[in-house]
């Protein structure tokens, strides 16, 4: 296959807000070992990405300075060692950056085949969202038919992926959002919905639960909902952080209310795991969820679509909180 020497991408020219999202021409990246080169049809965008733009998020070494952690689009090249695809296979994956752009290196590892009826834009909101509620959700926090958790953040890309899949797997979900339209949203996925801005959580959650609490709950505030999290918390339950919308730092921990319910406070980072974890957790979503997305159901919700050199105007409405589900980018 015969390929362009440049591509179009959207590099962050400096930390800052949306405005700083520029298109630049570069040479086609070059497929090394274990990596296929995608050409990119759609690409989702995600909270990290906000982060990242704004100088918030730490990069270690290796990681790109080019957004966009998530792709749909066709195999062009495959490197040195790679026999599970081909060029021309229709594929999915989760990137270690350089999403917003023509073309993008993905690790193999981390390349799912597109699921069947499933087109780009769709595709394109599957990897992060999925690898990121699979891993935390059902692997870390441990959730299972029959349990109950709590949502934050309902209406999220991951808040919407998370709900879908809990139903799926036989969860009840609780999710909290901050207008009405949202809790309706919430409803329609089989989840209770709890509007923060007049409702106490932790209070709706004991009393729904006849004092029982939930299980597990996925949280992307961090600080400011600590102690709240906590008492919405059951026996052995378990506290699984995933942002820090609400500060990444907590005062005034009821630590005797985590003894008492031998609760569990974790958290975890998508992006700094390795190949070889990350492998892993496509591998679980390729047996576990990839049937129910063939089959249609727990498609990803899309709120909005725009063009790759419209990212600014992408990143200003998830800023803005007004999004149901996924934002995502039209590349070709």
């Amino acid at each position: 296959m015969t390929l362009p020497t440049t591509m179009t991408l959207i590099e962050i020219s400096q930390s800052g807000g949306p405005e700083v999202l520029k298109p630049r021409q570069v040479p086609v990246p070059t497929v090394g070992e274990g990596e296929v080169l995608i050409r990119v049809h759609a690409a989702g965008v995600n909270r990290p990405d906000v982060i990242q733009r704004a100088g918030k998020y730490p990069m270690k070494p290796g990681m790109s300075p080019i957004p966009g952690l998530e792709v749909a689009g066709e195999v062009v090249a495959v490197g040195k060692g790679v026999t599970e695809f081909i060029v021309g296979d229709n594929v999915c994956a989760l990137t270690n950056g350089g999403g917003y752009a023509e073309y993008c290196i993905a690790p193999a590892g981390q390349t799912l085949p597109i699921p069947e009826g499933m087109d780009w834009v769709h595709a394109a909101a599957v990897p992060e969202t999925f690898f990121t509620v699979w891993a935390n959700l059902f692997d870390i926090g441990g959730a299972s038919k029959g349990q109950r958790a709590l949502i934050h953040g309902g209406t999220s890309g991951i808040g919407t992926t998370a709900l879908m899949l809990c139903r799926e797997f036989g969860v009840k979900a609780f999710a909290t959002a901050g207008s009405e339209e949202k809790c309706a949203t919430i409803r329609k996925l089989g989840a209770e919905a709890i509007n923060y801005r007049d409702q106490d959580f932790a209070q709706v959650i004991q009393e729904k639960t006849a004092g029982k609490g939930v299980n597990v709950i996925l949280d992307i505030m961090g600080g400011s909902y600590l102690n709240s999290n906590i008492s919405a918390l059951g026996m052995e339950g378990r506290l699984v952080m995933l942002g820090f919308l609400g500060g990444a730092r907590a005062d005034d921990v009821d630590l005797m209310a985590i003894m008492a319910k031998r609760a569990t406070l974790t958290g975890s980072l998508l992006r700094p795991r390795t190949r070889e974890e990350k492998a892993s957790i496509a591998e679980q979503l390729r047996e576990y969820v990839w049937p129910v997305l063939a089959a249609g159901r727990c498609l990803p919700m899309i709120d909005k679509v725009y063009p790759l050199t419209d990212a600014s105007q992408a990143h200003a409405r998830m800023e803005a909180g007004d999004h149901i589900g996924k934002i995502v980018l039209q590349v070709t």
